[in-house]
């Protein structure tokens, strides 16, 4: 009996070997800017980044307030208006309020084109029940910033982090998991090599930004955990 499968041609490459999901980009030498910088959770997160060697930018609507920002949180960074400050970055964190995103975004679209932008902001409402998810026109704010700006490359990311452990000064490490989408594997890449330079993180691919919705709503839940039990609760992906 004689087989029915082609020799196998002994000259011919041997296939690709699938590309380890953990090899990421030296990111080490990337221009980070922080708009909303000035704010809560835009400070912790440049705090976080100059700590880890980071070249950090603040921004704000006022270049007084973000070098007043800059200086008080040391370690290099610098402060700027948010125009500045997003030319002079290479990467751009977007920290603002819900409620100034799409004027913020608007106004820099000339300024973010070409930049790779990373979301986090989560849009929420409040009431006597406590937090709760809106839901944009677009989807989300990471589409919503999409929609916006069509000449940047849009991520998500960095949602699930408090403000309270990002600028607590007495902590060497955050042990925690940030959940990052985006809809090209380069541009998330470097964005979770970005997460995994802040000591005790790493940076999971969770989606492309069609699946944002649900990451910016969870933090409406966490609110109800760390408000339950005296937390500042984080995210860990198990079995990878």
């Amino acid at each position: 009996m004689t087989s029915s499968s082609a020799p196998q041609d002994p000259a011919a490459p041997a296939p690709e070997a699938p590309k380890d999901p953990w090899d990421l980009p030296d990111v080490s030498g990337l221009v980070v800017g922080v708009l909303g910088g000035t704010g809560e959770q835009g400070r912790g997160l440049a705090h976080r980044f100059a700590l880890a060697g980071q070249k950090v930018i603040v921004g704000s609507r006022s270049a007084d307030r973000a070098r007043d920002a800059a200086a008080e949180l040391g370690h290099g960074v610098e402060g700027a208006d948010n125009a500045e400050t997003a030319r002079r970055s290479d990467v751009v964190i977007v920290a603002v309020p819900w409620d100034g995103h799409a004027e913020t975004l608007r106004s820099l679209r000339e300024e973010l084109a070409g930049k790779l932008v990373v979301d986090c902001v989560n849009p929420l409402g409040f009431d006597k029940k406590g937090a709760y998810a809106l839901k944009p026109e677009e989807g989300s704010a990471a589409e919503q910033a999409a929609a916006l700006l069509p000449d940047s490359r849009v991520t998500a990311a960095f949602h699930h982090l408090s403000a309270v452990l990002l600028q607590d000064t007495s902590l060497d490490a955050i042990d925690t998991d940030v959940m990052v989408l985006g809809e090209e594997r380069a541009d998330v890449e470097v964005v979770q090599a970005l997460a995994g330079r802040i000591a005790g993180m790493r940076g999971v691919f969770a989606g492309r930004l069609r699946n944002a919705h649900q990451v910016e709503s969870l933090v409406a839940n966490l609110i109800s955990v760390n408000r339950r039990y005296k937390a500042h609760a984080g995210l860990r992906v198990t079995d990878i």
